[in-house]
């Protein structure tokens, strides 16, 4: 007996294979190989952000500075202090974890509106002292210099394509923890949060620790694409952990499908080749964007990955919880069961 394959299967499947072959497609324009390296760290970031903002509904604006302190890490360890990269990238990782950790057992004591608020300000705490601080942080000079991977082997991460693999496994990692949280009791207590706190309450959610958990393992994954960037740039400054990144972040998953699995990635691909074709427009590329993103939440108000679920014959859908959770729709607390 035979089993259709279906056409969201085939698109993820076709997804992933256009970024395994992506090294082959761009060998001869390694500067786009760089832009999809890049647009791959955004989206490592970027699933982090969907667990706390997608899956429990918690509006984190402190994201982005998790991503600064693990690029900062890396970047300081690696450059002034002589540390491997591969210490550093632990490091950070570790640091930010506790960070992350610390700062949700203060923020998550508010709701709503004032959690969004209290951790805005904890992202400009952040900033500020990277922009201040400048005999540890170099301000506004930045860090420069910041160390590859160490090789392991023959396995040289200073090759673009070798680094576009390494940067792919860790995309591959949290695609899949996504994936799999979402089939997990763990990714239904959230998303019970995300819907209503007294209703996840009432049937025995413990509300305080998932999303104390939630809001850990986003930081956790903003610090090591943070510590991803900082490698694969070689430099950094203080706009790596700026308010504006979280914001860029939240694009992402605007456009890509709050919820979903493949959403994230989705979405930091088209803005990181949007962004990449505006780059002679730099300062009005916003203008030229703010109409896109107007009639995509119109017109696709739960991103692409729930326009594309709309288009997807009713002899297809399913009903049970496979690769995702239905996209969320700005405002909305409803869930359904999709597959992107």
């Amino acid at each position: 007996m035979t089993t259709a394959l279906s056409p969201r299967a085939l698109g993820v499947a076709l997804v992933a294979l256009a970024l395994l072959l992506a090294p082959v497609a761009f060998s001869e324009q390694q500067y786009l190989l760089r832009v999809v390296t890049t647009a791959a760290i955004y989206a490592i970031a970027a699933y982090g952000l969907n667990i706390i903002l997608g899956l429990t509904g918690q509006l984190s604006l402190a994201h982005g500075a998790f991503f600064g302190l693990g690029a900062y890490t890396v970047g300081l360890l690696t450059t002034d202090y002589d540390w491997s990269f591969w210490t550093s990238f632990l490091v950070a990782i570790v640091g930010t974890t506790v960070l992350g950790y610390v700062s949700g057992l203060i923020a998550l004591r508010t709701q709503g509106a004032y959690f969004a608020i209290f951790t805005m300000a904890l992202g400009f705490l952040v900033f500020i002292t990277i922009t201040r601080w400048e005999s540890l942080t170099h301000a506004h000079s930045g860090v420069s210099g910041v160390k590859y991977p160490e090789s392991i082997g023959p396995i040289d991460f200073s090759e673009p394509a070798t680094m576009y693999y390494f940067v792919l496994l860790f995309l591959a990692g949290v695609v899949y923890t996504t994936h799999a949280l979402l089939r997990s009791n763990a990714g239904r207590s959230l998303v019970a949060i995300r819907t209503s706190e007294d209703l996840a309450k009432s049937i025995g959610v413990n509300v305080a620790v998932n999303k104390q958990l939630a809001f850990t393992a986003s930081a956790t994954i903003a610090g090591l694409a943070g510590a991803l960037f900082a490698s694969l740039n070689g430099f950094i400054g203080p706009d790596s952990a700026g308010i504006d990144r979280t914001f860029e972040m939240l694009l992402f998953l605007l456009i890509g499908g709050l919820g979903t699995v493949m959403g994230p990635l989705l979405g930091s691909l088209l803005v990181a080749f949007l962004f990449e074709m505006l780059q002679d427009l730099e300062t009005y590329r916003f203008i030229v964007l703010g109409p896109i993103i107007v009639l995509l939440v119109i017109f696709a108000p739960r991103g692409l990955v729930g326009y594309l679920n709309d288009l997807v014959p009713a002899r297809f859908r399913r009903t049970d919880t496979t690769l995702s959770a239905e996209p969320l729709p700005a405002g909305s607390t409803t869930t359904n069961d999709e597959v992107l």
